[in-house]
Order: C-alpha cells, then sequence, then structure tokens
C-alpha cells in the first residue's frame, strides 16, 4: 500500500531531519451515557495537548476482560475471570486482573461504546488509526498527521524524530500514507527490557564505541573522491548528514534512550519487561518533547488459549500502563500528554470452547473499547454502554473518527486543514461524518 512513497523526492534538508544514518548505508532513522465522576468536565482548552503515547494493543483486546467486564453474563462469556474490580471512581468496575489500573480510574475514561463493524485486522487497524475506511488514497495515521503539524515544519527542535514507535511498525498498512517517507515513525527495534536498549542506528549490540568511531575514519580515509572536490554541496550535505547521524550516535539523542539513567526502583514499578521499559522509554521521550509515540504492544490476537494469556498479560499491562499514568501525573506532564489505549477492534464477547479454539476469542468490531486519559480529556467516566454480554453497542457509538478528531481538537490541529498528497486533491485532515463515514460526534462529554 506504499504506492505514493518515493525515497528520490526526499530533500537532503528533509533526510537530515529524518535522520538519514549516511554513513556506509547504516540505515534509516527511519449526548451519551456518562458514569463516574459526576462533574461535568471543564471547559476544553484546544491545542493544551503537546504529546501522545498510543498504546496499540495489536492484535485486538478483549473489552470484556478488560475495561467492560460482564460478570453476570455466564461462564460462556466470562470464562474463569467472573469478578471485577472497584476503581477508585464510584460506580465503575473494571476487569478483576487491573487491580492497579483500578486506583488510577481518575486518571483516565472508557469509552464502551466503540464499533466500526470491521474484523479484519488491517482494515480495522486502517479505519482505527486514519478514521475512514480505506479507499483511492492512503491516509496517513494519527501519528504521521501529528508529526505533520507538530514536527520539523512547526518548529519541532527535538533531538530525535517527531514520530517514534517502539519498538516495531504494525506492518498492517503504510502509517506515512500519501504523506510520504518524511512522515514515517521511526521503529527503535531493540528490546527496552534488555541492557542495552539496542535502538537501531544509534546503540549497536556487541559493538563499542571505540569500534564505531575507527569505523568513521576508515570510511572517511576511503573517501578520496570527496577530497578532490572540496566545496561541492552535495558532498557537504553528505557530511552534515553524517554528523547528524553521528550525534544521534554518541550524543545527547542517546542519552533519551538510555534507561539506565533512571532509578532502580522506578524501573521495578513500571516491570522489567519489554512493555513496562516500553511505557518508561515513552515518558522519557515525551519528557524531550517527542510529538507522537507508539507502542506496538503484541500478544492480543488470542484465538486460542485465550484466558492463559490473559493471566499472563493482563498483569503485565496494568503494571506499567498504572505507572505510566502515575509517572506523568507526578512529572506534570498528565495535562500536556494523550495517553490512547486500545486496538483495532475488541474479542468476541462469548467464547469459543470448540475445538480448534479451546476457549478462543476471535475478531470484533462491533463492540469494543478504547481508554483516553490526559492532555485535556477528563479522567474518571465512562462514554458508551455495551449489552449484557457486551456484543451490541447500545448507547452512545463511539466510531473512530470521533476519537481521531478529538486527539487532533485537543493538540490544536485543525481538522478541516488541508494536506498535501501525490494527486493534488483536496484533502482535509478529518472529512465531514455523513453518507459512508460514520461519527457519533466528538467526546464533548470528556473534553
Amino acid at each position: 500500500m506504499d504506492t505514493y512513497l518515493t525515497a528520490s523526492g526526499i530533500s537532503r534538508r528533509d533526510a537530515l531531519r529524518l535522520g538519514f544514518l549516511g554513513v556506509g548505508g547504516l540505515g534509516l532513522f527511519g449526548p451519551a451515557l456518562v458514569q463516574g465522576a459526576p462533574k461535568k468536565p471543564a471547559a476544553k482548552k484546544t491545542g493544551q495537548a503537546k504529546s501522545v503515547i498510543q498504546i496499540w494493543m495489536w492484535g485486538g483486546p478483549a473489552h470484556t476482560d478488560t475495561f467492560d467486564p460482564k460478570p453476570g453474563a455466564g461462564y460462556d462469556y466470562c470464562g474463569p475471570l467472573t469478578k471485577t474490580c472497584k476503581t477508585n471512581v464510584s460506580g465503575i468496575e473494571i476487569g478483576e486482573l487491573l487491580p492497579l489500573l483500578a486506583k488510577h480510574a481518575d486518571k483516565y475514561s472508557i469509552l464502551r461504546g466503540m464499533t466500526h463493524g470491521i474484523n479484519a485486522h488491517e482494515t480495522a487497524s486502517y479505519m482505527v488509526q486514519t478514521g475512514l475506511k480505506p479507499g483511492r488514497l492512503v491516509h496517513p495515521s494519527a501519528g504521521a498527521v501529528v508529526s505533520l503539524f507538530k514536527g520539523y515544519d512547526h518548529g519541532y527542535q527535538g533531538l530525535v524524530p517527531p514520530y517514534i514507535v517502539l519498538t516495531e511498525t504494525q506492518g498492517r498498512f503504510s502509517e506515512a500514507g500519501f504523506l510520504g517517507q518524511k512522515y514515517k515513525p521511526f521503529a527503535t527495534g531493540g528490546d527496552p527490557g534488555k541492557t542495552p536498549f539496542a535502538v537501531e542506528g544509534i546503540v549497536a549490540q556487541g559493538i563499542t564505541d571505540e569500534r564505531q568511531q575507527a569505523r568513521r575514519e576508515l570510511l572517511h580515509g576511503l573517501d578520496t573522491l570527496g577530497r578532490v572536490m572540496p566545496g561541492n554541496e552535495q558532498f557537504a550535505a553528505l557530511d552534515r548528514c553524517e554528523d547528524s547521524a553521528y550525534e544521534m550516535m554518541f550524543g545527547k539523542a542517546r542519552q533519551v534512550f538510555d534507561l539506565s539513567a533512571e532509578k532502580d526502583d522506578l524501573r521495578d514499578r513500571y516491570g522489567r519487561n519489554t512493555f513496562g521499559q516500553a511505557c518508561l522509554a515513552a515518558r522519557r521521550l515525551v519528557e524531550e518533547g517527542v510529538p507522537y509515540v507508539t507502542i506496538n504492544y503484541k500478544g492480543w490476537d488470542t484465538h486460542k488459549q485465550h484466558f492463559e494469556t490473559m493471566k499472563r498479560k493482563l498483569p503485565e499491562l496494568d503494571q506499567g500502563m498504572s505507572t505510566l499514568l502515575q509517572d506523568l501525573t507526578d512529572r506534570g506532564l498528565l495535562d500536556s500528554t494523550i495517553v490512547w489505549w486500545g486496538g483495532e477492534f475488541g474479542r468476541t464477547p462469548k467464547v469459543q470452547w470448540e475445538a480448534p479454539w479451546n476457549g478462543g476469542r476471535s475478531h470484533y468490531g462491533k463492540c469494543f473499547s478504547t481508554v483516553l486519559a490526559g492532555g485535556g480529556f477528563a479522567g474518571g467516566h465512562v462514554v458508551g454502554k455495551s449489552n449484557a454480554t457486551g456484543e451490541e453497542v447500545v448507547e452512545r457509538p463511539v466510531y473512530p473518527l470521533d476519537v481521531i478528531g478529538s486527539i487532533y481538537e485537543l493538540m490544536g490541529i485543525d481538522a478541516t486543514a488541508k494536506m498535501p498528497n501525490p494527486m493534488g486533491l483536496d484533502v482535509p485532515v478529518l472529512p465531514s461524518a455523513g453518507g459512508e463515514i460514520l461519527s457519533g460526534g466528538r467526546l464533548s462529554e470528556i473534553m
């Protein structure tokens, strides 16, 4: 789906901004039900959010086992998870395996009326990330749009690119869409749960700094063409690119990803695992002013052995996400940082006990949940409602367009602004609702 992506049109300036590592081809840096808190949110402050941390639940999390439990639905729907956790907001209960997040419900709101009706990973991912159904143009994801309006062309002076993915992209569609390579996310690679966190192009596992510097000196020794053509602007641009690359490798940018700089007890609270340390890395990145960070959190496509997986994964989610919310709060960052939790869809509320699934949940786009916190979104609310089994939205449907549009509004991004595209079409950031473009309206209940 990368029809419109070409590298040849990228200027040297853009290359520097993107962080091309030009050292021997090192690579590319590269009106509704509202429960819970009784008070209506204060008047929204458009543009108060500076960053987004998106916790992308890759594969689709089960809403009935996380933020929309249905303990009265019976074993065929709940399996062994028959209890709930009361939260610190009266009237709101969440899944029994999320006791730490239950203590922070005043910081986030739950959208229990999410729907789009799509059960295919690729199409559902595209819709949740762009707000649109696939069409003639491959639209950019929310991260790329934020990078367009909050990145280098609008005064961003960060040490690292403005759109970062921990640790790999989804592979479902081109996140940059028709905006092109300049707005692709930088995928860190590596594993933040390991020491060192081997970030692609910055930390090379098993290669010392001295060896990297020796490689640079060797490269310069072989650069005979550069020596016989002094003052050439194209070579000068490559030199600047190289300087930028080595600044990433040995300068302050490297320190942003150095999780060993954090206190051990804080790292322990996040969880000494890939997800927990990715949450810590995300906090460090927004602290440095990065506008958009995605954590691609794998392991939620639970067609088989669903409950075994939940008993392993949900405590990990609980620890990392709850600590992230508290850490952002303690540092005064939650008011300016949106935390967006969710996946492409939910899972079938009715458990598939029969072979070959043997206790699995399949894809379910008809009804699912999303969580929003910070950046102008009020905490302690539930928006929308599903039925007794979690299979139908019965009050206040929320569509992907509504979520993304609300995030853009709080980020100060005009949804009617025009985006550059290769066909020269009049393409706004988001279209108006109507026809096939479904919307329940902006999330005014929590803004």
